[in-house]
């Protein structure tokens, strides 16, 4: 456990100011996370719903975020549990936590993913469909704030080579969050993790999501 204090305190001192640091906790138990929580860890990502149901009970009091992707038919779950759904790329899934949300008499704070790259093995909307996604959000989810765009860049060894990736992402958050609307109030462009998180601080991310660099290399035995 020394070990994430350790790595917290490296990762503060490379984050630059007004960015929020999300500590990604996929495969983390409990202790580890609660370790990070201690160390003034304020918000923690999850990527699998059922990963939020098994640790929620034994987690100190912090902010759940759904970073991963979210199936309709599991948003049920965890709507009521996390503060921010960032990877919400279709109108369909947008509506399912409307629905949800309205169920439960609280409005639902999202971003919308961007696959910036295009690359088939990851999920979010084309960059082109962004404006026509967030417009129909608004149009048809009363109980949803959109917050602002996610992206998940691919992975590079120099990761100069997806500078372009983050400065797309940042072009379009830009673009969009001037739409003067009730429920349209960006403040988060989600971009970077360990690997390449200063990078996307660089291109004007200031939410980063940061698992390995905290808890270690996973290991999925």
């Amino acid at each position: 456990m020394e070990d994430i204090k350790a790595n917290l305190a490296e990762i503060r001192k490379t984050l630059r100011d007004g960015v929020l640091l999300v500590a990604v906790t996929k495969t983390r138990s409990p202790q580890e996370i609660n370790t990070a929580i201690e160390e003034g860890v304020t918000d923690i990502g999850e990527n699998k719903v059922q990963e939020i149901l098994d640790k929620f009970d034994q987690v100190k009091p912090v902010k759940w975020h759904m970073i991963g992707h979210l199936q309709t038919n599991k948003v049920k779950y965890i709507i009521d549990k996390v503060t921010m759904i960032h990877s919400v790329d279709s109108v369909k899934l947008a509506q399912e936590i409307d629905k949800r949300a309205a169920q439960k008499g609280i409005n639902m704070d999202i971003l919308i993913q961007v696959n910036a790259a295009g690359e088939e093995s990851k999920f979010g909307i084309e960059p082109q469909k962004t404006g026509d996604v967030i417009k129909e959000i608004l149009g048809t989810c009363p109980n949803i704030r959109i917050r602002g765009l996610m992206c998940i860049a691919p992975f590079a060894e120099d990761t100069n080579e997806i500078r372009k990736y983050f400065a797309e992402v940042k072009e379009q958050y830009d673009r969009y969050g001037r739409i003067e609307h009730e429920r349209l109030n960006f403040r988060y462009l989600s971009m970077g993790m360990s690997h390449d998180y200063i990078t996307a601080m660089e291109e004007g991310s200031n939410l980063v999501r940061v698992g390995s660099a905290i808890f270690g290399e996973r290991s999925y035995n």
